[in-house]
């Protein structure tokens, strides 16, 4: 560090009641090189009229004031001061022992006798802002550091939940070519968690860890997962197991996000009456994060367009969330996502899909597929 310019550049505040004083000590200082230099003659309200929090050095000049009242000043200045590092410099007529060490307690980082030689009250000085400005420097060593961490922690944050995404899309891109299905899916959770109470950290972190609510059907065979016509009661079963595959490709990671995205996928087809899978939860032993996800996932799966359907109207796809209340879905958030609806039909519409996104694909009939999100609600 360069304490000649550095030491030039401080800021330093004089209190003195005493002009003939106050006017030496400043020429004095002016005389060592130093230009920002604040005077005041009393010792009271100094935090309304300087910044302190600016100052590198603070001389309270006591004069002849009796030692109560100089160790009350002393006592108040440090109050004031938000910095608890500004070094403040106490001068008095003091000159026993035990003065000058209720000063240093009171919170005087120094104590000079007056009359002062000025040699040492210059050295003194320099001292106590060379420890300051070394202060200042450090503390913006470790802003720049500080920043540099949260730059890089936000990197590996959005590259987590960057890989988390198109983790979702891998999966969705098995039986939806768009991929568009969990981005208004999530985006639907988002609303409905914010409807339901949820703060926006908790509603931000259910959007991004809700794409991977079928993540686990990259674990069944394509000759299940897209088999044309009715399913096998043994096929049934295996496509079942999405949900725990999907858990323990999550799981072994302890983050909030990760943990939500695992429980997500083990338990969004649990049903509010026990009757889901695959451990027949019901009630509030399914957590709210997976039954906010199995109405969004239900409501888009219905409104959409497949090779294998025509997408249900708004008001249809409604009324089986309302039949189903009680039954596949927790009546309390089925009354908030009538609340939200609006907000969920911009989005939507926002992410609506490509009109010819299934025009060139064959048509063959997935009622596997379809009837996990319709009356069935059991594949």
């Amino acid at each position: 560090m360069n304490t000649s310019i550095d030491l030039r550049q401080a800021r330093i505040l004089i209190a003195n009641a005493d002009t003939v004083s106050r006017q030496a000590l400043e020429e004095l200082l002016r005389d060592e090189g130093y230009s920002a230099i604040e005077t005041t003659p009393a010792y009271h309200d100094l935090s309304t009229r300087f910044p302190l929090n600016q100052m590198d050095l603070a001389l309270l000049d006591l004069g002849a004031l009796p030692r109560h009242a100089g160790l009350q000043a002393i006592a108040q200045f440090r109050r004031w001061q938000r910095d608890d590092l500004l070094p403040v410099m106490a001068m008095a007529h003091w000159q026993d022992r035990q003065s000058r060490l209720m000063a240093l307690h009171c919170g005087a980082k120094d104590f000079i006798a007056t009359p002062f030689d000025p040699l040492e009250i210059a050295i003194r000085i320099r001292n106590l802002l060379e420890t300051r400005l070394l202060h200042r420097h450090v503390q913006m060593q470790n802003r720049i550091l500080e920043d540099s961490v949260k730059a890089r922690t936000r990197e590996l944050e959005e590259t987590r939940l960057e890989i988390i995404q198109r983790l979702g899309l891998a999966a969705e891109y098995r039986d939806n070519e768009t991929g568009l299905h969990i981005v208004r899916m999530s985006e639907y959770c988002r609303v409905l968690a914010q409807a339901s109470g949820f703060t926006p950290a908790a509603a931000d972190l259910l959007r991004h860890a809700s794409p991977m609510h079928d993540i686990g059907k990259i674990g069944i065979p394509d000759r299940i997962l897209m088999k044309p016509g009715k399913l096998s009661r043994e096929e049934r079963t295996l496509i079942q197991t999405h949900t725990t595959i999907g858990a323990r490709i999550l799981s072994g990671h302890h983050s909030d996000l990760m943990e939500s995205a695992r429980v997500i996928a083990l338990q969004h087809h649990e049903k509010w009456d026990g009757g889901g899978y695959p451990h027949g939860l019901k009630q509030e032993e399914i957590f709210p994060l997976a039954r906010i996800t199995a109405i969004c996932d239900v409501f888009d799966a219905l409104t959409s367009a497949r090779p294998y359907k025509a997408p249900w109207r708004v008001e249809h796809a409604v009324a089986e969330i309302d039949r189903q209340s009680g039954a596949h879905f927790d009546p309390a958030l089925v009354v908030n996502f009538h609340r939200a609806l609006p907000e969920i039909l911009q989005i939507k519409a926002h992410y609506a899909e490509p009109d010819d996104a299934f025009s060139v694909r064959p048509q063959p009939s997935f009622p596997h597929l379809f009837q996990e999100q319709t009356h069935a609600f059991a594949s």
